[in-house]
């Protein structure tokens, strides 16, 4: 568990846990989320990024009620991701946005971080003049029965907090996936994927070096000592540099 601080310009490892790669890891990965508050307890979380390890329930119930942080957390995919024309039916598609119920994506308006919830709105672009993301067969578009034509300007509006309205959880994110603000947030997850280079999949550590669980954490705790202590020489080094100038 890496905390990656931009302003600083550093990362370093506040804790530490190494599994078997067949074995769940939402579960010991939420209970290290828990402990932050005892052993950090002026830590103040922004976001909270990972792979699609983590995409399970408990881990992101923990990132958003426990942390009160936002989640930026890779898909989990499902079956029922693949079947687009029940997007409109259950309300979001297999990222995570908002469909209306002609098939037409929400925009977003980004993340309330008072009330803790994302805003979402269709802006009527159905009478824009623009194909849904999600085409019926049985809908006449633009859908002249849709209720929300008349709410100018930003038709329906729809906030997301910890569920959908389906109560599911395994795609709400509290970034868009794929938006400018997620590709900048993503990437610092250890084993980020998607568009990134340097991470462990960039630089080619998927698999690691040595053989069986027990020289893995040795390797990964050596790795992460090595690591920490060269940032803090680091920061310490440019305080100096700077008091100095000063």
């Amino acid at each position: 568990m890496r905390l990656a601080d931009p302003l600083r310009r550093f990362s370093v490892t506040l804790l530490d846990d190494v599994r078997a790669a067949n074995g769940h890891e939402d579960i010991p990965a939420a209970g290290l989320l828990l402990q932050l508050k005892t052993h950090y307890p002026d830590l103040q979380v922004d976001a909270v990024a990972g792979d699609a390890g983590f995409g399970f329930e408990a881990y992101l119930h923990t990132v958003f009620v426990a942390l009160q942080a936002r989640r930026v957390i890779d898909r989990r995919r499902h079956e029922t991701d693949r079947d687009k024309t029940q997007w409109p039916t259950r309300g979001y598609d297999d990222h995570g946005r908002p469909i209306c119920a002609y098939g037409y994506a929400l925009n977003s308006y980004g993340f309330d971080r008072e009330r803790h919830r994302h805003k979402w709105a269709c802006d009527r672009t159905c009478l824009l003049g623009k194909d849904p993301q999600v085409k019926l067969s049985q809908v006449t578009y633009p859908p002249p029965e849709c209720p929300y034509l008349a709410n100018a300007p930003h038709g329906r509006v729809i906030n997301v907090g910890e569920r959908f309205a389906d109560a599911s959880i395994r795609l709400v994110r509290d970034i868009p996936m794929r938006s400018s603000a997620w590709k900048s947030l993503y990437p610092r997850a250890r084993n980020a994927v998607e568009g990134c280079n340097a991470t462990f999949e960039g630089w080619g550590f998927k698999r690691m070096s040595v053989f069986g669980l027990l020289r893995s954490k040795a390797l990964l705790f050596l790795a992460d000592a090595l690591e920490t202590l060269s940032t803090l020489a680091r920061l310490v080094r440019e305080a100096t540099l700077a008091s100095l100038l000063t």
